[in-house]
């Protein structure tokens, strides 16, 4: 994807180390700077939405994220940039379901730019492709599918003792590791984020769905940084039609809003890519810039 025009920069501070980017993937984006580590693994999110707060529409033949994005080439090359940055990709069962033929790699959503980011993956010490995290209280996944079968990704399950007890009754292909977290029927986002195979220091994980899973997250001050693809799109709802917003199965304003900071704005054609920064819990609530 040589020929894909550069972002346009509207807002970049110009805070922390830029990441060591090959020059071909440097002349589209810029200078990319993570969050500084706050003694776990880093996490960053990466959504798409309409302008009215949809992020997916939940029916059958379309249930992923290119109904949202347009299929839009800079959001397909982003995502593939920031998860060459990752050590982990996370996503839960749901999502899964929807794009159940997917891999959670920068050259299976990019392939035209898949040369640059194994150059930046091997540049950053990182192996080939991140870990696929799968993320199932029941253990309901199929493991015949692509991400559990192909061998072209490590996996991890992360489930309930419950989930795996179902898992191991299904026979996971070997190179599927299955990890039960915590010790009820739920799981918790910082028992999920400590179960995480150390990889090196400070490893970044890349959560791209879905809403509940974010919503976990971030109600337990885990997120550092949102990344999030504005589409120009209105998709509308309607009583009889359930349209996933950005965080489902959570509430927090009025009474506990969680505030980010703006730290990022690039346009790309009627497309906005937008990225927002959280402090960690312990900083009181935030308000604007």
């Amino acid at each position: 994807m040589s020929s894909l025009a550069p972002f346009l920069r509207l807002r970049d501070p110009p805070v922390g180390p830029p990441l060591p980017l090959p020059a071909s993937l440097a002349r589209v984006y810029g200078p990319l700077r993570l969050p500084a580590p706050r003694g776990r693994p880093r996490v960053l999110t990466n959504f798409a939405s309409t302008v009215d707060g949809v992020v997916a529409l939940d029916l059958k033949d379309h249930a992923g994220g290119a109904d949202i994005s347009g299929s839009d080439p800079h959001d397909r090359w982003l995502m593939g940039l920031l998860r060459s940055v990752a050590d982990y990709v996370m996503v839960g069962a749901g999502t899964l379901r929807s794009v159940p033929h997917h891999l959670w790699t920068g050259e299976h959503i990019c392939p035209e730019a898949a040369g640059s980011y194994r150059a930046l993956r091997s540049s950053l010490r990182l192996s080939p492709q991140p870990v696929n995290v799968i993320v199932t209280a029941r253990g309901d996944v199929d493991l015949h599918l692509p991400v559990f079968a192909s061998g072209k990704v490590r996996s991890l399950v992360l489930t309930t003792p419950a989930g795996a007890r179902r898992l191991a009754a299904r026979k996971a292909p070997p190179y599927v590791q299955v990890l039960p977290v915590g010790r009820g029927d739920r799981l918790r986002a910082r028992s999920i984020l400590q179960a995480l195979p150390p990889t090196r220091p400070t490893p970044t994980l890349l959560l791209e769905g879905g809403p509940h899973l974010l919503g976990d997250f971030l109600s337990e001050g885990l997120v550092d940084e949102l990344f999030l693809t504005l589409a120009p799109q209105i998709a509308g709802r309607d009583p009889g039609t359930h349209r996933l917003g950005l965080v489902e199965g959570r509430t927090f304003a009025p009474g506990h809003p969680l505030w980010g900071r703006l730290w990022g704005i690039r346009q790309a054609g009627d497309h906005l890519f937008l990225r927002y920064r959280f402090p960690p819990p312990s900083s009181g609530p935030r308000k604007g810039n």
